[in-house]
């Protein structure tokens, strides 16, 4: 009878509640270490917790709370949960104890236990997590658009210091953030484009915030000896060579305001010059000994357009010359006004590059602009150039320079120009955040920003000191924007973050230029998203920056890929826009797809919104 009774059969669905409720004991047990974890991170985290502002406390302990979260590997845990129908804790970020605490719930619901509400322990529910982040981006970046929750930042170009209307048509056209790059221009003329566009927010009824971004320890390039002074001037030419169009030169005097098209522009005498009309020629031998005649096709009062249907070109050396009216007497005379060519250096795979203090003068040796960056970098260490085009190894460092060997280039070699940016990936660089640029800079940025970037910014010292200056300075209500540019600032991001919650408001920008070079462009895709969770932990809004759509903004015509790119925005709060000819088109293109993005994608949750495209009722 006993071993009857314990061989009972018992039916599928019988063994079905039996298996369920050890997965959800076993998962109970593991959820609640969990909790646990997060609640002694929050201890161990309290001093650091209790010095940001009072404002974003509960978003302080959701980061520490996250970051505990994360501290392991849950992709099992989360396959479980999933499969009992319940959340997977996938899109806990803004609201991390708070989800924890509805799944263990449920599973002491489904286990007959008994539960107790702990949500006097949870810094945000998932409602509450969503509000602190709108709250705060409304703090930081102003209010949004109406359709459209993600802001658009534009690079202000120098012209906005002066050109009222440029200014105007970008509020229009659906800029919210005015960005001024400190790294160009100086203070007169940030001054300027402030005023410009407060007055023309005012004119449009809209409240633009003003960020103004520092330049920071940029290293770069120094400068090269410059090369010739020449003007190539060539006519356009179809297919087969033949030239279709004439090259266009303008031959004026000093201080001329004539605004005409032309592939050049050189200085003469006026009184060279008075005689000359339409129809005349001028005659040249150029710099390959070449002789050329110019037709003049225009006159005024300032000079005269020359066309010409050959190739030439032109040095300080060139004369200039036309007969007199009787055709006997040569006039001739010599240009001004032509500029040395930009120096440059070209290097192949294998060639050796030094970095030196001062360059030298000699070949394949330029200078760095930090040069103090020598005694911290080693041999065997990468280095980037120009955005990553250019990549080397150090194979030796001295403190008076680097010898870097050329690995990355393309067939033919690459041109290295002065002021181009320099990265040391693999280098621990000990760089103040501040540059004594900065700390004056800062002077101006309390007076008219609403905001400031914090370039390179990889602990939290650097935070900490940024906000005493501006406390000095005056500027205790300006928000602080993170800009992440190297790997060191990513690894230190979660400690950046609580630096800058004693701001009165903060963000995130992932600056994904330099960031694509000091990580690799291979583990960009990876690093930008943990830096979105890990903001949205923070309730911390996020920009997304670094070459949007930038093709558009500088030809008139986006890329497909770009275009794809510009969508992914809409996961963050903001997207920022480079200066460019074209750049009223870009914002128009970009507010129109982060609208249409509005309604399919928040952060990390897809929206369901009804598919018009393929409706049933459509169909024949």
């Amino acid at each position: 009878m006993t071993l009857k009774t314990r061989t009972r059969k018992s039916t599928p669905r019988d063994a079905a509640k039996l298996w369920d409720k050890e997965v959800c004991l076993e998962l109970l047990e593991q959820l609640w270490a969990l909790r646990q974890s997060m609640l002694d991170s929050e201890i161990r985290h309290a001093t650091a917790i209790d010095r940001v502002d009072a404002r974003q406390r509960d978003s302080a302990r959701n980061l520490i709370h996250y970051l505990a979260l994360r501290a392991t590997d849950l992709r099992a845990l989360q396959e479980k949960l999933s499969w009992l129908g319940v959340s997977s804790l996938g899109r806990a970020e803004s609201h991390v104890l708070a989800n924890l605490d509805k799944v263990i719930g449920i599973l002491h619901r489904l286990t007959d236990q008994p539960w107790q509400d702990h949500s006097e322990e949870e810094p945000a529910g998932s409602v509450t997590g969503r509000q602190l982040l709108q709250s705060h981006t409304k703090t930081l970046l102003g209010p949004a658009l109406r359709e459209r929750r993600v802001r658009i930042m534009v690079t202000l170009p120098s012209e906005a210091a002066s050109d009222y209307g440029l200014v105007r048509r970008l509020i229009q056209a659906g800029m919210d953030v005015a960005r001024i790059n400190c790294a160009h221009d100086d203070a007169q003329a940030w001054q300027a484009m402030a005023q410009r566009v407060r007055r023309a927010a005012k004119a449009a009824q809209r409240d633009i915030q003003i960020l103004m971004d520092l330049g920071g320890p940029k290293i770069r390039t120094g400068t090269i000896a410059p090369g010739p002074a020449v003007i190539k001037l060539k006519p356009e030419r179809d297919a087969m060579g033949n030239a279709v169009a004439p090259s266009r030169l303008r031959i004026e005097t000093a201080g001329s305001t004539t605004s005409t098209k032309a592939q050049a522009r050189i200085l003469a005498d006026a009184d060279w010059l008075a005689p000359l009309r339409v129809g005349k020629q001028i005659e040249i031998t150029d710099a390959r000994t070449k002789k050329r005649r110019l037709l003049v096709v225009e006159s005024d009062a300032d000079g005269v357009m020359a066309e010409c249907l050959e190739t030439y070109y032109l040095t300080p050396d060139t004369a200039l010359s036309y007969k007199s009216e009787r055709g006997h007497k040569v006039l001739s005379i010599y240009p001004d006004g032509i500029e040395p060519l930009p120096g440059v250096l070209r290097l192949h795979r294998g060639d050796r590059l030094h970095l030196t203090r001062d360059g030298n003068g000699q070949e394949n040796h330029i200078a760095c602009t930090l040069p103090q960056v020598f005694s911290q970098v080693h041999a065997g260490e990468r280095v980037w150039f120009d955005d990553g085009r250019i990549g080397g190894v150090v194979r030796k460092a001295t403190a008076k320079g680097l010898e870097v060997e050329i690995v990355q280039a393309r067939e033919g070699g690459e041109s290295l120009l002065a002021d181009k940016g320099i990265n040391f990936p693999d280098s621990h660089l000990e760089l103040p955040a501040l540059t004594d640029k900065d700390l004056q800079d800062l002077q101006t940025v309390a007076q008219i920003a609403d905001l400031v970037g914090l370039s390179f910014s990889q602990e939290a010292a650097d935070v900490h000191q940024l906000l005493q200056t501006l406390q000095e300075q005056g500027g205790k209500k300006v928000g602080v924007i993170l800009k992440i540019e190297t790997m060191r600032g990513f690894e230190n991001l979660p400690d950046l973050m609580l630096a800058a919650m004693a701001a009165p408001s903060a963000g995130v920008m992932i600056a994904r230029g330099d960031l694509a070079v000091e990580c690799g462009y291979e583990r960009l895709a990876e690093v930008q998203e943990e830096i979105l969770w890990c903001s949205e932990a923070a309730h911390m809004p996020v920009i997304w920056a670094t070459q949007v759509l930038e093709t558009l903004a500088k030809s008139g015509v986006p890329s497909r890929a770009e275009i794809s790119d510009a969508g992914m925005g809409v996961r963050a709060e903001c997207v920022m826009l480079n200066k460019g000819p074209y750049i009223t088109e870009a914002i128009r293109m970009l507010d129109d797809i982060l609208r249409r993005m509005a309604g399919h994608q928040a952060k990390k949750t897809s929206l369901l919104r009804a598919l018009r495209a393929w409706d049933s009722e459509d169909a024949q």
